[in-house]
């Protein structure tokens, strides 16, 4: 049975969410602050992914993220967050969050959302291979991690698989449909066109040497997004 740690401090929407999430078959722990978070995550193994709420009474999701990023580049985050205004998904973003959803939200989606990011953490089937070199980017898909010409590039986990899925697939056209179906799971029926934007220029600022005119992550206008190993 997977684990997943809620920190909320809502008590209506965690009565909600412990219940239903139980009975999609899930064991929830709960914390109502950022003091008690830490204390539970000190044993960061029992867990198998983290739903952080943003504002605590003594501090931020966002803290507890970027703690636990600090010692696993693993395990699955999503933020649940009253505010969709992209300052607060870009700072989601950089303190290592995979996800974030906007209160109110639907259980189905949620429920979606976990499932798609637990696959993605635990996918290593036939063909699987060590690491991915194209150019001067490798990818150690054993440790979750990537150089550029040498030097470690500090990404979330949803620029990783991002980063994965276009590499991977270097060369070719990877439609936006795919991309939030690989990421996101249910076709990205959940997800907004605004939301792969971001994660796209976020990872353009990491990978690219002028994020404004990019070289490798190129935008496909009205298909998708390509990664070219060399521009032409």
């Amino acid at each position: 049975m997977d684990k997943l740690l809620l920190l909320e401090d809502d008590v209506s929407l965690i009565d909600g969410l412990t219940y239903s999430l139980g009975k999609q078959g899930y064991k929830v722990d709960v914390a109502r602050t950022v003091a008690e978070a830490s204390a539970l995550l000190s044993d960061l193994t029992q867990y198998t992914m983290l739903l952080l709420d943003v504002t605590l009474p003594d501090g931020t999701g966002f803290e507890i993220c970027e703690q636990i990023r600090r010692r696993s580049k693993q395990i699955p985050i999503i933020f649940l967050t009253a505010s969709d205004e992209e300052v607060s998904i870009i700072r989601g973003l950089d303190s290592g969050g995979d996800d974030y959803m906007t209160k109110p939200f639907r259980l189905g989606e949620l429920c979606s959302r976990i499932r798609a990011l637990l696959r993605r953490a635990n996918v290593s089937g036939p063909g699987w291979q060590e690491t991915i070199e194209c150019g001067a980017l490798r990818i150690d898909l054993l440790g979750s991690r990537v150089s550029l010409n040498g030097s470690p590039l500090d990404l979330t986990g949803a620029e990783y698989r991002l980063l994965c899925l276009l590499v991977r697939n270097a060369g070719r056209v990877v439609t936006r449909e795919q991309i939030l179906n690989e990421l996101w799971g249910d076709g990205g029926n959940y997800v907004d066109d605004n939301t792969l934007s971001v994660y796209v220029r976020r990872l353009r600022e990491k990978v690219e040497a002028d994020p404004s005119r990019p070289q490798h992550l190129i935008t496909v206008r009205g298909f998708g997004y390509q990664w070219r190993e060399a521009a032409p």
